[in-house]
């Protein structure tokens, strides 16, 4: 198994142009999987981790509802933000800057190939991180991604996720709010989910600026520990 992951930060960078590229490294890993199988090779599947920050965007999954969105598409323009209905699971979610998102596309064979465990480790490497800053952060029953004061009137959510896998191999990822402008996420219900709110590292911390770089450091030190990788940055290639 290989459990070598090739890191790459992609810095700004559009969101279709950041899909189109997930979408080719997910079909090399995949192609080649099945290139293994009818020629009955071992050849070892390569995997990827990308950071990037995108331009104000929101996303839709391929389950979600279009009316979770509240706003038009001249409103969106006046916001400069764009729209994309995508193949990912979830409903509804937003991207833009102060934001990091995380985009790991693994061949599961090379760790273990359990979805639910896969997402649950996501979790818990924000979570971990979000502790070096002094934030109990949680899961919340039948909702993916990480969360604040769950069951409590105060409960708000502070990293979204959402994955598609095909023969074990990932894409998609998740999105933890650094230093995003929540005014944003008053322009969607997030994730679908109607009575719950939506915070920032930045807010919880008292509105000082966080240094991002530091945050993905610790991300993926306990991302490294709970997939028991190996990261290698690479120069990014778009």
């Amino acid at each position: 198994m290989n459990k070598r992951v090739q890191l790459q930060d992609l810095g700004s960078k559009d969101y279709k142009v950041t899909w189109d590229y997930q979408e080719l490294l997910f079909k090399e890993i995949v192609d080649l999987k099945i290139k293994n199988r009818r020629e009955e090779t071992m050849l070892p599947t390569p995997n990827h981790f990308l950071f990037v920050e995108h331009p104000h965007v929101y996303t839709l999954g391929k389950s979600g509802d279009i009316n979770n969105l509240l706003v038009n598409e001249n409103e969106l323009a006046k916001k400069d933000a764009k729209f994309y209905k995508i193949n990912r699971g979830g409903d509804i979610t937003y991207h833009g800057p102060g934001q990091i998102v995380g985009y790991p596309i693994l061949d599961l064979d090379n760790f273990f190939t359990d979805i639910h465990k896969y997402l649950r480790f996501l979790e818990e490497m924000v979570i971990m991180t979000l502790a070096e800053y002094g934030l109990k952060a949680e899961r919340s029953d039948g909702e993916t991604g990480v969360w604040l004061d769950v069951d409590t009137p105060f409960a708000r959510k502070i990293c979204a996720m959402g994955v598609r896998a095909s023969r074990w191999v990932t894409m998609h990822g998740f999105a933890l709010n650094v230093n995003a402008d929540l005014g944003y996420f008053d322009l969607m219900i997030p994730c679908g989910i109607k009575d719950k709110a939506v915070t920032s590292l930045n807010v919880e911390l008292g509105n000082t600026t966080i240094d991002i770089n530091e945050v993905k450091q610790k991300l993926l030190r306990h991302f490294e520990t709970l997939f028991e990788a190996e990261l290698i940055k690479q120069k990014a290639s778009v």
